[in-house]
């Protein structure tokens, strides 16, 4: 019983140790994967179409970016070097997302101001409603003095007068 465990471990180990030794030779798959091009280039802009992300453009300028980008990949290259490269080369017009820093991050802060600003603007309006409607609520005039009932008789009587 003993002996089947120990054949049993040692086969697993002998499968786990070909396996290993097969994926670090190349048989693991082919890197940079199409996925792996596309993390990077939906960070870039095309730089012939206007706001169009380099993973969905089809122009021959966007294929070659993105072909570049697998050579890099290949080559060792990290996602922040390759997009750093790109900037370097067309500016920081390529970058789909601005970088968090210096005069760019107004671009971050700027909504999140406009955002506070606003709602502020339109609480001081709705208090300011609410408080001219409790004005005129508070100004509107007493209803005038009930009608003595000598004079409601004296109407009656005429009335029927009248008829």
């Amino acid at each position: 019983m003993v002996r089947k465990v120990l054949i049993t471990a040692i086969i697993v180990a002998a499968s786990l140790i070909a396996v290993s030794v097969g994926y670090a030779q190349g048989g693991g798959g082919d890197f940079p994967t199409d996925n792996d091009v596309n993390e990077i280039a939906k960070k870039l802009y095309c730089p012939v179409c206007p706001n169009t992300p380099l993973d969905v453009c089809e122009t021959q300028a966007c294929q070659d970016w993105r072909a570049q980008i697998k050579d890099q990949l290949a080559a060792g290259w990290t996602e922040e070097q390759i997009l750093d490269y790109f900037v370097t080369q067309y500016g920081e017009r390529v970058l789909a997302e601005p970088e968090r820093k210096g005069f760019t991050s107004l671009v971050w802060l700027l909504p999140v101001v406009a955002a506070l600003l606003g709602t502020a603007v339109v609480w001081r309006v709705l208090r300011g409603w609410r408080a001219r409607r409790l004005e005129i609520e508070e100004e509107a005039p007493a209803p005038p003095p009930p009608i003595p009932s000598e004079v409601v008789s004296q109407i009656e009587d005429e009335l029927r007068d009248l008829r």
